[in-house]
């Protein structure tokens, strides 16, 4: 027979065992963020310096612009992003009406049926166009193909930016484009003037930049220099790229930046977004910084084949894996883009983890939804924040997301799960940047492949 002790002794044992074993399992659950690191300081406190052939990136909303870029509150942000978001799964599903753009105001007007870019994103990045070099600083984008900055005359219109507009009667390596050179034939939306060659990209945001196709010498670094740099001398530019000098794309075209330097640099590009609007990140040409710690391949959809597609399979929330089928993202596709802000997921795989996420953060107050965000938490009452690990699962690749990957600051203490629902399950996802934060993402072209590298930057 067991005496009352033993029995009691089990029993306190037991209870030792399970809490024990309840804490550990939360702590593998869970991860614990102070609230202050989800928010961005007042001043800019600049990463540690790059090195090779890497620039600085910064968030044009931010105090490290310094340049008096324009700014979008967090909420207007999400506006933006919308228009942004439409724009993409319009272009890949192919549900954009005919409509014609016109080209230096009312000179030419030509068809431009093939699809809209992407536009103006978040991040910005300063180089050195022309001979002498002037300052030019530009957004950044893996969704467009054409680089563009404003120039003088503006014979029809610019907008106001940071540096004085480029100049090219100022540059002695400056040359036009005829309309009979391969550059300019090989472009999808082209017009001709007086034998020179004219460029028009239209954006989903209903920004535009029309002009002429140049070429110049392009100055990256101190040591990497690219001649006959191919890119749009604007003379008629509109919509929300104000404060910057142009656009610098990183798409999968002949035109972009990174085809641009493959002879060179091999098409292989990184870069880190950083944790917050305060500190600086880095775009990379040529080989990373740091390794990636595993791979996943880079898909191609026809519709829109400069698009990066990657094959997101599942989501854990905590160590509770989504009872979701790979087809539910697969039927649709999932793309990885630099300047959509919030990630988009079908519309049964959101609500799968919204339900699994709202279900693990029941400890804190509910904030009423913002715009898009309907997962809303007011954390005024603390200076820390338990929540579940959110982890994105590729073929061939677990990505486990840092804090500031799962929430998104609407103002004051109200923070919202940074996800969202698409409205129709035939439009694909999209990996927004706030999921790519603090890692080194690395685009390997020729190996048809992406990586993520942890703690890429701050």
């Amino acid at each position: 027979m067991v005496s009352s002790s033993a029995l009691v002794s089990s029993a306190l044992f037991c209870l030792v065992f399970l809490s024990y074993y309840s804490q550990n399992t939360r702590g593998e659950d869970f991860a614990t963020v102070s609230v202050a690191s989800l928010l961005p300081s007042s001043s800019c406190t600049p990463n540690a310096a790059q090195r090779g052939n890497s620039l600085q990136v910064i968030n044009r909303n931010g105090p490290c612009s310094g340049k008096q870029l324009s700014k979008l509150t967090q909420v207007s942000s999400l506006a933006h992003d919308a228009l942004r978001v439409a724009s993409i799964q319009a272009r890949v599903t192919g549900s954009w009406a005919n409509y014609n753009s016109t080209l230096l105001g009312t000179q030419i007007s030509i068809p431009a049926r093939s699809g809209l870019y992407l536009g103006s994103g978040n991040y910005v990045i300063t180089l050195s166009l022309g001979t002498p070099t002037k300052t030019q600083t530009v957004i950044f984008d893996t969704g467009s193909n054409i680089n563009w900055v404003q120039c003088r005359p503006c014979a029809v219109a610019c907008y106001s930016q940071a540096e004085p507009i480029f100049d090219p009667v100022q540059s002695s390596t400056y040359r036009n484009v005829t309309c009979t050179d391969p550059l300019c034939t090989g472009l999808s939306i082209r017009g001709c003037s007086t034998g020179t060659c004219l460029y028009s990209v239209t954006y989903g945001d209903g920004s535009s930049t029309v002009g002429f196709l140049a070429t110049d010498t392009l100055t990256l670094t101190p040591t990497n220099v690219l001649n006959n740099f191919v890119f749009g001398c604007g003379q008629n530019n509109r919509g929300l790229f104000k404060g910057a000098a142009g656009l610098l794309g990183l798409g999968r075209s002949s035109y972009s930046l990174n085809s641009q330097l493959s002879g060179t640099l091999g098409k292989v590009f990184s870069y880190c977004l950083p944790s917050t609007d305060s500190l600086t990140g880095y775009l990379n040409l040529g080989s990373p910084l740091k390794p990636p710690t595993g791979f996943t391949a880079i898909l191609t959809n026809s519709r829109a084949p400069s698009l990066y597609f990657i094959d997101l399979i599942g989501i854990s929330v905590g160590a509770t894996r989504l009872n979701l089928s790979p087809t539910v993202f697969r039927s649709v596709g999932t793309l990885i883009d630099s300047g959509t802000v919030i990630t988009r997921l079908p519309p049964m795989a959101y609500a799968a983890l919204r339900a699994e996420f709202q279900a693990r953060m029941t400890q804190y107050a509910r904030a009423p939804a913002v715009s898009i965000l309907d997962t809303c938490y007011n954390f005024a009452s603390g200076t820390t924040i338990s929540y579940p690990i959110i982890k994105l699962h590729y073929t061939s690749l677990d990505v486990t997301l840092p804090g500031v990957g799962v929430f998104y600051p609407v103002g004051g203490s109200t923070f919202c799960l940074a996800f969202a629902g698409n409205t129709d399950p035939a439009q694909p996802g999209i990996i927004g940047n706030v999921q790519q934060k603090t890692f080194e993402v690395t685009y390997d072209i020729p190996g048809n492949r992406i990586g993520f590298a942890t703690a890429g930057c701050g």
